[in-house]
C-alpha cells in the first residue's frame, strides 16, 4: 500500500519552507537551515525568519555541504527533545553540526512507531525480537526497538555518532544495546558467514559514505548486495524490514522493486514519502521509505 506518512511529534514543528530553506522548531528553539527540496517561495518574510530563528546555518562558499551556525545570544549549542507515543518515551540530544544536521531526522518518528509496534507484537506473541539497525546514526530506531523490549545491534561507521546514540539511550532510561563501530556492508557480510538471524532490520543508507576503515559506500553500487545479505539475515517468518532513501530522485517504487527482488513478496508492505507540512500548508518531502512485515 502506498501512503504518505507524517508523525505526530510534539517537540517538532515545520514553521515555514521556501527559497531552498526551512524554518523548524525543535523543542523551545527554532533553527534555519538549507533545504534543497523547498523549491517554492516562503510564506513568511525575511524579517520574520530572522526574528524567529535562534540558530541559522550559513553555508561555506567553498563547500556544498559544510558551513557554520550563527546563534542568537543565549542559545545553547546542545539541547534535548522528547518523542512520546503511548509507552514509548524517547529523549534525544540535539547538536549543531558543520554539515547542517542537528542529530535528529524528525520525519523518521513515523518509522519509530512502526518498529516499536512490530517489536511489541513479536514480544507479546512469545518471540524475543532481535533487531539490526544499519547506518544507525544517533539511534532513533534503536531506541524505539529497545523501548519495545527488543535485543538491538546498532551499527554505524562513525565512533562519535555511536557515542551520541549511547547518550540518547541513557537519556531515555534504556540500556543493553550492542554497539558496533564498523562499515555496515562489511558487518552484514560477516553476519551472513556466521549464520546469524534477526527479526527486524532497519536500513538508513546515505548516498555516499565512508566506513570506519575508509571503505567506500555508493548507494547505487552497493544497495543490491546489502539487500541480498540482509535477505539471508532476516527470519523467514514473524519479521520486518524498514528501508529509507534520502537521495533526491530515488523513489519509493525503486525501493520496493529492489527489496522485493531480494526478499520476495511480503505479507504486508507499505511505501511512500515521509513529510511534514508547514504552517501555510506547504508539504515538504523529506525522504522515501519502504517497509514490510511477514
Amino acid at each position: 500500500m502506498q501512503e504518505q506518512l507524517t508523525p505526530d511529534f510534539r517537540d517538532y514543528e515545520l514553521i515555514d519552507t521556501g527559497d531552498f530553506e526551512k524554518l523548524e522548531r525543535f523543542g523551545p528553539y527554532v533553527t534555519r537551515r538549507p533545504e534543497p527540496q523547498a523549491l517554492w517561495r516562503r510564506s513568511l518574510s525575511e524579517e520574520e525568519w530572522c526574528r524567529k530563528a535562534h540558530a541559522s546555518f550559513l553555508r561555506d562558499a567553498r563547500s556544498d555541504e559544510r558551513g557554520e551556525w550563527r546563534l542568537r545570544p543565549g542559545t545553547p549549542e546542545r539541547w534535548t527533545v522528547e518523542y512520546v507515543r503511548g509507552a514509548m518515551r524517547l529523549r534525544m540530544r540535539l547538536g549543531l553540526t558543520s554539515f547542517k544536521h542537528v542529530g535528529l531526522f524528525p520525519e523518521q518518528a513515523a518509522n519509530w512507531d512502526f518498529i516499536f509496534d512490530r517489536c511489541r507484537a513479536l514480544r507479546d506473541g512469545g518471540t524475543a525480537p532481535r533487531v539490526l539497525n544499519l547506518f544507525a546514526y544517533t539511534g532513533g530506531a534503536t531506541l524505539a526497538a529497545r523501548a519495545a523490549g527488543a535485543e538491538v545491534t546498532h551499527v554505524d561507521s562513525v565512533k562519535q555518532v555511536v557515542t551520541w546514540a549511547r547518550e540518547n539511550m541513557e537519556a531515555s532510561g534504556l540500556g543493553g544495546v550492542r554497539w558496533i563501530v564498523e562499515d555496515a556492508l562489511r558487518f552484514v557480510r560477516r553476519e551472513v558467514r556466521r549464520g546469524n538471524r534477526y527479526h527486524g532490520i532497519v536500513l538508513d543508507p546515505p548516498a555516499y559514505g565512508r566506513g570506519a576503515d575508509g571503505e567506500k559506500w555508493i548507494l547505487e553500487d552497493n544497495l543490491c548486495e546489502m539487500l541480498a545479505c540482509c535477505a539471508q539475515l532476516l527470519e523467514p517468518n514473524d519479521a520486518f524490514l524498514v528501508l529509507n532513501l534520502y537521495s533526491m530522485g530515488l523513489s519509493s517504487t525503486l525501493a520496493r522493486t529492489a527489496v522485493r527482488q531480494a526478499f520476495g513478496a511480503p505479507r504486508q508492505e507499505q511505501w511512500g514519502e515521509l513529510c511534514f507540512t508547514d504552517r501555510a500548508g506547504k508539504e515538504l518531502p523529506l525522504g522515501t521509505y519502504y517497509r514490510f512485515s511477514r
